[in-house]
């Protein structure tokens, strides 16, 4: 008999084991097949932060969580309604994250008295009462998938590595999705080892069959196709979407683009992908450290290249005196900044936003620089789009923030039209009069940004460098007055810009009680949080900023619209500060620095208790 299918809206799934349990490769694939279905998807992969903490410990779990929906959802999910552990430090680890009466997929092979112990639980929890409130099931995938491809030639260990898509073929059951997708993906990984081929479609078989075919598993679930506007949609990271964004805005602009990078996590994923798009006028340059890279970066706006460079907050650091050095010299760069969870080295492989103030303020002397930060996976294509835009335009450097909760994150993603990107003009400067002399700061009036002119072009030769240079004309110069106006200048061509960002977008409430106020990857949680207020017929805003410096004219017409404004933040309230200090009012702050994004309910208790206080008063 077919078990019976029960519709639902949507559902949270986290996989967990050893890094070298395949719980990131299961994972992705169980996003690719739900995309190509048609759900909403939202992720959240975990890394750990060791190489190679030993197998079995709480320091070496992998997780990857992925929340699917038949509705438009923004965040990878709170708790869980299907957890996979593959060992008992993973159940550890992660057991707080499933809700109640959640499913609880346990490999109990490996839940032996040495993993146990690595784990720190003194008896076996799926023998114990522990774990009462949840649906256990028992699974030996270990025995099972050594059963299933007992037939081959592969060696034990071998087999054991194909456990995971035993695990992924139950749980594609589970969800009526259908295995042909990842049967190709796996076709398509190990073509040049064909021998794997063959045991990893066994082992996802033989796992959706085992759901199929036992009393283990009454019923599954189906969760039907989200509705998108019409278009052409891709599954996407957020540090793929900053490639195709760059790539995108060097096309646009006719500039060739040249990227150098140091590796760091979680940015080496950006100079991973630009290098496949070499035959697309693409140069990537792997530099021996991080002053090296942004060097290339500077050397390529100089040229005429659109100069782009990316790192995290250490590599920051480092890069901070040559960017610096651009923004006096007014060259066009695009410094990407994946931000993770410091100080110093912190925890590589977590998220936080915590780098505004160093992006503000981590130069020496007065040097105002733009800042762009994207706001989700496929935000980072428009995002750094805008940032390449403002830098060509406005002769500056600007920074692109993003971090590993959004570069490591995927979503559905609608690829634009070409004809609906803005514009991207370079405007070299020529030689339009050969009896005068070029003056490289001579200023644009709307914008105030300096010619740029390539090098060896007759009659522009230029000086350029770290020196104070002399208004118009570009010489060296320790005038006390004219540095004064060069130093006023280059912040009023800064804050021109505030002249080119669109008006700002009011969700909800566009005045009234509170206000979320939010940048950066907090947008998920923010505006779910906002929604399930909206529904209520609460009067509740959000507004997410994209521009952080300048912040757009609008705003302060906006804050001033509500009685209280709230920031949540991924750090201890940094924005919370610059808005304070800019606009004078007495901003809440929501600060979470653990290496983890924001739950929505988390933000549900804050804003209750600001509505309890509005209330009282």
């Amino acid at each position: 008999m077919r078990k019976p299918v029960e519709q639902i809206e949507a559902a949270t799934i986290l996989f967990a084991g050893d890094s070298g349990d395949g719980s990131q490769s299961i994972g992705t694939q169980m996003t690719e097949t739900t995309a190509l279905i048609g759900n909403d998807v939202a992720t959240l992969p975990d890394y750990p932060a060791e190489i190679r903490a030993p197998a079995g410990s709480l320091a070496g779990v992998s997780g990857f969580q992925l929340h699917f929906s038949s509705e438009q959802i923004h965040t990878p999910g709170d708790l869980c309604d299907v957890l996979v552990v593959m060992n008992p430090a993973a159940l550890k680890v992660h057991l707080h994250k499933l809700k109640p009466n959640g499913i609880l997929i346990a490999n109990s092979d490996n839940f032996a008295r040495r993993n146990l112990r690595l784990a720190g639980y003194e008896e076996d929890p799926l023998e114990s009462d522990d774990l009462t409130k949840y649906q256990v099931f028992r699974v030996d995938l270990t025995r099972l998938t050594r059963k299933t491809l007992e037939t081959t030639q592969l060696s034990m260990g071998e087999i054991d590595r194909c456990k995971n898509f035993f695990a992924l073929g139950m749980i594609l059951w589970l969800y009526n999705r259908p295995m042909e997708y990842t049967m190709k993906w796996i076709k398509a990984k190990f073509a040049r080892k064909p021998q794997y081929i063959e045991p990893n479609i066994l082992a996802l078989r033989a796992g959706n069959t085992y759901c199929d075919m036992t009393e283990q598993f009454a019923v599954s679930y189906d969760v039907k196709p989200a509705p998108f506007e019409p278009g052409t949609y891709r599954n996407i990271e957020g540090n793929m979407a900053t490639v195709l964004g760059l790539v995108a805005a060097s096309h646009q602009s006719g500039l060739p683009l040249i990227y150098g990078s140091y590796p760091i996590t979680p940015a080496s994923d950006i100079l991973h992908g630009l290098a496949k798009y070499r035959n697309f006028g693409v140069i990537t340059m792997q530099m021996e450290d991080e002053i090296a890279a942004v060097g290339v970066a500077i050397g390529a706006a100089f040229s005429g290249a659109l100069g782009v460079t990316g790192s995290s907050g250490p590599g920051l650091a480092l890069k901070a005196e040559a960017i610096n050095l651009a923004m006096i010299a007014e060259l066009p760069i695009v410094v990407c900044n994946i931000q993770r969870a410091g100080p110093s080295t912190g925890m590589p492989t977590k998220t936080e936003q915590s780098d505004l103030l160093q992006m503000f303020y981590g130069r020496n002397g007065e040097s105002p620089i733009p800042i762009v930060a994207s706001s989700r996976p496929f935000d980072c294509f428009e995002a750094v789009y805008e940032a390449c835009r403002i830098a060509v335009k406005y002769r500056t450097p600007v920074i692109f923030l993003s971090d590993l909760y959004i570069g490591m994150g995927a979503e559905p993603w609608k690829i634009p039209e070409l004809s609906e990107l803005p514009e991207i003009k370079p405007d070299f400067s020529t030689r339009a009069d050969a009896s005068a002399e070029f003056e490289p700061y001579l200023r644009d009036p709307e914008t105030l940004a300096r010619p740029w002119a390539k090098p060896g072009t007759l009659g522009l030769e230029h000086r350029i460098g770290g020196l104070e240079k002399s208004d118009v004309t570009g010489h060296v110069s320790y005038d006390p007055d004219n540095h004064q106006k060069m130093v006023e200048i280059r912040a009023e061509k800064v804050a021109r810009i505030a002249n080119d960002i669109p008006p700002t977008e009011v969700f909800g409430a566009q005045e009234g009680d509170v206000l979320l106020l939010g940048w950066g990857g907090t947008f998920g949680a923010i505006r779910t949080a906002a929604e399930n207020y909206v529904d209520e017929g609460l009067p509740i805003g959000h507004v997410h900023l994209r521009h952080l410096n300048p912040f757009p004219n609008d705003l302060a017409d906006i804050l001033k619209r509500f009685k209280k404004i709230l920031i949540p933040e991924l750090n201890s309230g940094q924005l919370l500060q610059l808005i304070r200090a800019t606009y004078l009012i007495d901003a809440i702050g929501l600060n979470k620095v653990q290496g983890q994004p924001f739950h929505v309910f988390e933000l549900h208790a804050k804003i209750d208790e600001i509505l309890k206080e509005i209330e009282h008063f």
